[in-house]
């Protein structure tokens, strides 16, 4: 009896663990923070010249992977009772009482302030101040007019565009014309990506009183049009990196097709305006951004 009343409480312990991991996870939005190490990596394998100090560019990426963290707790913590209204969010750890308020927004501090410090020591100030800005814009701009105006997702673009920079930063120590494309492509990436989020949660958002682009659009015209004609821009922008001599032919013919299934899936979306095609676009850009990055990476000049 003595003996399995250990084990029981060994797997116990094991769960608890297991599940607090877990709820560490949603809380920093890990594949978010993956994505951005991914776009952060991407810009200082761009920016750096050759020999890739590869020991910078790891201390780069966890630099800013602290600093997404916690910017990611922060808005957790700041949008708990709006979360608990939502069917998409109201399971993650602080409204449903798994973590407590305080402790998530202590966690968040202790990570943006870590890694805006580490980038400052490890790589340089440009690099940090960059961070700190992303942080800024994305919790005491970004976070409170997403109650207030539909403008919330062009203004939370911004620091979703930014980790490109940073990482190009790192690297070079200034910013030129390469690492504004690269912000300008995930600039204009993240707008379909995020108004087929709207459309598809539009009842969810609504519940939250959250101001998105599908807040007021029943039909979903304005939705599907507006995702077209930023497929459409960043069709045009993504192409620069081959003209301004950062990548080759082989990176703007892979840009090319990506694109053009790109502003096809749009068009579809357009042309049904169903959630089953917002849906379908969504999937569609989750998955052309790293297959673009990669043909960046792959056709760097």
């Amino acid at each position: 009896m003595k003996t399995v009343a250990i084990e029981s409480t060994q797997t116990g312990t094991r769960s608890a663990r297991s599940g607090f991991i877990r709820d560490l996870a949603e809380l920093v939005k890990a594949r978010l923070t993956l994505l951005v190490l991914l776009t952060t990596a991407v810009g200082f394998y761009l920016g750096a010249d050759s020999p890739i100090n590869f020991a910078a560019l790891l201390h780069t990426v966890f630099g800013t992977a602290a600093a997404a963290a916690g910017a990611a707790a922060l808005n957790q913590w700041w949008e708990y009772k709006l979360d608990a209204l939502m069917h998409r969010t109201r399971s993650r750890p602080v409204p449903t009482g798994r973590m407590r308020p305080r402790d998530a927004v202590i966690l968040g501090a202790a990570l943006s302030i870590f890694g805006v410090a580490y980038l400052a020591f490890v790589c340089n100030a440009l690099s940090a101040a960059l961070a700190a800005i992303t942080i800024i814009i994305y919790i005491f701009a970004y976070t409170p007019l997403k109650r207030v105006s539909t403008f919330n997702t062009a203004l939370g673009a911004v620091p979703g565009a930014l980790p490109p920079m940073i990482g190009w930063a790192a690297a070079r120590g200034t910013l030129n014309a390469g690492a504004w494309m690269l912000f300008a492509i995930l600039f204009f990436w993240q707008l379909p990506h995020f108004f087929a989020i709207a459309w598809m949660y539009r009842d969810d958002y609504a519940r939250a009183g959250f101001q998105m682009i599908s807040s007021d659009d029943r039909t979903g015209e304005r939705s599907a049009s507006q995702s077209v004609f930023f497929c459409m821009l960043l069709f045009i922008v993504a192409g620069l990196p081959a003209f301004l001599g950062i990548a080759t032919v082989f990176y703007l013919l892979a840009e090319l097709v990506l694109g053009g299934v790109f502003i096809a899936v749009a068009m579809r979306f357009l042309k049904t305006r169903a959630t089953s095609d917002a849906r379908r676009l969504f999937i569609t850009s989750i998955i052309y951004l790293p297959l673009l990055l990669g043909a960046l990476v792959l056709g760097k000049a």
